[in-house]
């Protein structure tokens, strides 16, 4: 199915014993969709995959699909810095019926540019599913580079990237050279302007969890040529978008959507919960937004 340009990265809600909430989850799943989500990014950092048994994730990535069957795409983080199991989920996931798979440059290990290649070649030959590279220097400490990525482009079934590395000139390279049909998201929320604008395809959101019609209305103006009307838009949004990061996500997002009324749990640690200062200084910012996600 069509992936779609307005992907969100999934919070994963916990119960409050810290079990994955499996029916919350596809509440939340249903809810997004209806707030403008094209796609769901299940089991990324969003998500909190570090802190998820490979057992958790497929039962999720099989809820969520499950829930929202052909209304949205279901995008499975399967990868980290473990190859073997890595390929071995991914194959898991394609299993259970998933849309596509998230490829994340390993964080740790850090393997050179070659090593990267190889690694999302052969991930990408286990399976018949659409990847989705994801480049996330900030995350990984490592940058997967222009050349890396066209390579990778090449391959049939990597059909895109997720690009957070916040290089304009290497997005801008990617999206220039890539060949036709690779699809360039944005990885940061306050660069969807920029990106879509030299012709990216879309982004995979964190603020979507909770202002997902408003994203969608500006990247509808930015694809119908009304620039002005986007960067307004954009303008608006961009304190929320600087916002959701004051402090590690998701510990802002799952805090704003428990506060919205859409109750998601807390983080696993070693995330924990935000300070007094920050939710003085947050609750500030988000009484200036309305928000989207409606817990019906």
């Amino acid at each position: 199915m069509k992936i779609g340009r307005l992907l969100t990265a999934m919070v994963t809600p916990f119960d409050p014993s810290g079990n994955i909430d499996y029916p919350q989850a596809r509440k939340l799943a249903s809810a997004l969709v209806r707030s403008g989500s094209d796609g769901l990014v299940i089991g990324g950092t969003t998500g909190e995959s570090p802190s998820m048994t490979d057992e958790e994730k497929i039962r999720l990535f099989a809820e969520v699909k499950s829930e929202v069957a052909e209304r949205a795409s279901v995008i499975a983080g399967t990868t980290d810095n473990n190859h073997q199991k890595s390929l071995e989920l991914s194959i898991e996931a394609e299993k259970v019926g998933v849309d596509a798979l998230l490829l994340t440059v390993p964080a740790y290990n850090k393997p050179t540019q070659e090593g990267l290649f190889r690694h999302f070649k052969k991930i990408s030959e286990a399976t018949d599913l659409p990847g989705i590279l994801y480049n996330v220097p900030s995350r990984t400490s490592l940058n997967m580079d222009v050349s890396t990525t066209l390579r990778l482009s090449e391959i049939e079934n990597i059909i895109g990237i997720k690009e957070a590395s916040s290089d304009q000139f290497q997005i801008t390279q990617i999206i220039d050279q890539a060949p036709d049909g690779f699809l360039v998201w944005s990885g940061n929320d306050d660069e969807t302007f920029q990106i879509m604008s030299v012709g990216g395809y879309g982004i995979v959101s964190v603020a979507s969890n909770i202002i997902g019609l408003q994203i969608k209305n500006m990247i509808t103006l930015l694809l119908s040529g009304q620039f002005s009307d986007a960067a307004i838009l954009h303008r608006k949004l961009l304190p929320i978008f600087k916002g959701l990061f004051w402090v590690t996500n998701p510990i802002p997002i799952k805090y704003a959507l428990n506060k919205s009324g859409f109750h998601v749990g807390s983080t696993r640690l070693p995330l924990y919960e935000p300070d007094i200062d920050f939710s003085k200084n947050f609750d500030s910012l988000i009484s200036n937004y309305e928000i989207d996600v409606t817990n019906v």
